[in-house]
């Protein structure tokens, strides 16, 4: 029997696509050389952009709305069934469990749930990444023999960014194309990129730990992240700013040489193509594809669309997406202004919009963006004429989603979760 590989899962928030190895003006030099060694995925997106929706569809192959994870587990929302997360899967199937620093799937109280062997728990490390790399090297250094799944969670992409040495010179940060070129909103990157920089750091302990110890040649490692960069029109909204996600993945089985893949791909898919790889019964609820054939170049499309929603972040926003090669088409269900203040995360960049007098007017219920011609999605199609075809295909592919999963939005409001924290004013 083949020996199955271990799986070290690393995983950042809010931290998008903006790193060097996808062209992101910080350097990512250990992240850079897993992608060299291993293969990048260029179009990988996220199921949902809040935290721990995005993180239990990434840990179960199921959308939030069928794992119960419609909202933030700190405002009261929960799995379905704890025993579909992956590391509860790994750990029947004779993998040693462990977690070290941050996961957002359950609340603290129940972090025995998830099925874990051993657990650092995320509120007793300091946020730099390189001390939670060091703990990560130390439990490597006694890797168990049976296979393991290694679970890393960094925290130091994720706002108020910690001020643990000054940042790069902001004066020559480069924003977002999506934001003005405000000195407010360099500023606000600049602290981001020093965040990335100490990431990346902490990653390179881990990538040499295991070469170190003699591991990397059966072990999957896997670098992602729960969803797009914490600025407005990223983090909580379906633009593929909001849901582009880095995925890098180095290991045994094809994942090596350097392959960049351009094809779609979700979330959901990590959890099936594991299994695939370590020759493990994948569960039949997985919504997720099978990656394998694509990183082995015997096809260059996995899937022909993801699928992405918002229900609640701090706020109710409720949205479903579609989103093809060339085309997005948006489902808003709600009555909201184009930048819904609520749930965009404060800092500067946000400051600068407000300044200026944003958000004004009201959301279309539907958006059609073509990605081709409008990457940063500004135009809406939805009501031209020359693109009617598109906007009807796309709305019935969404709906007919939407209905196969019994999406409880199609019935109405979905309402707060009984006994969970109202939100702010």
């Amino acid at each position: 029997m083949q020996e199955r590989p271990n799986l070290v899962l690393m995983h950042t928030h809010d931290t998008g696509r903006h790193l060097g190895c996808y062209g992101a003006g910080v350097p990512t030099p250990n992240l850079s050389r897993m992608a060299l060694e291993g293969v990048l995925f260029r179009q990988c997106h996220c199921v949902t952009p809040s935290c721990s929706a995005s993180r239990s569809g990434l840990m179960t192959s199921l959308s939030p709305h069928n794992n119960g994870m419609l909202g933030l587990c700190h405002r009261g929302w929960r799995l379905k069934d704890p025993r579909q997360h992956l590391s509860n899967l790994l750990r029947e199937a004779g993998y040693r469990t462990q977690l070290i620093g941050f996961q957002h799937e359950v609340p603290g109280e129940d972090l025995g749930k998830l099925g874990y062997d051993g657990v650092t728990a995320n509120d007793k490390l300091d946020r730099h990444s390189v001390k939670r790399a060091e703990l990560a090297v130390e439990w490597l250094a006694q890797a168990p023999r049976q296979p393991f799944f290694l679970n890393v969670g960094f925290v130091e992409t994720h706002r108020t960014f910690p001020k643990v040495e000054p940042p790069e010179d902001e004066r020559y940060a480069a924003p977002f194309p999506w934001l003005p070129d405000d000195p407010r909103v360099r500023k606000d990157v600049a602290e981001l990129n020093t965040a990335v920089r100490h990431v990346d750091a902490g990653i390179g302990l881990i990538l040499e730990a295991l070469e170190r110890h003699g591991l990397a040649r059966n072990t999957l490692v896997i670098y992602t992240t729960d969803h797009g960069v914490p600025f407005p029109r990223a983090k909580s909204t379906l633009y593929d700013a909001g849901t582009g996600v880095a995925l890098a993945m180095r290991g045994p089985g094809g994942f090596e040489g350097g392959k960049v893949i351009d094809g779609l791909v979700s979330h959901l898919d990590l959890l099936p193509t594991f299994f695939n790889l370590a020759e493990v019964p994948v569960p039949s609820y997985a919504q997720g594809v099978n990656l394998l054939p694509m990183v082995r170049g015997q096809t260059k499309q996995a899937r022909q669309e993801v699928f992405t929603e918002n229900t609640y972040h701090g706020h109710y926003e409720p949205m479903r997406a579609i989103r093809t090669e060339r085309y997005k088409y948006i489902r808003n269900f709600e009555d909201q202004p184009p930048l819904f203040l609520p749930n965009i995360d404060n800092g500067y960049s946000k400051n600068v919009l407000t300044d200026a007098g944003l958000p004004v007017g009201v959301r279309s219920r539907e958006q059609l963006f073509d990605l081709a011609a409008d990457p940063q999605e500004f135009e809406n199609l939805a009501a031209r004429a020359e693109y009617a075809a598109v906007r009807a295909d796309l709305e019935k592919r969404l709906l007919d989603w939407m209905t196969r999963t019994d999406d409880p939005l199609l019935k109405g409001p979905v309402p707060l979760v009984a006994g969970g924290p109202k939100p702010e004013a």
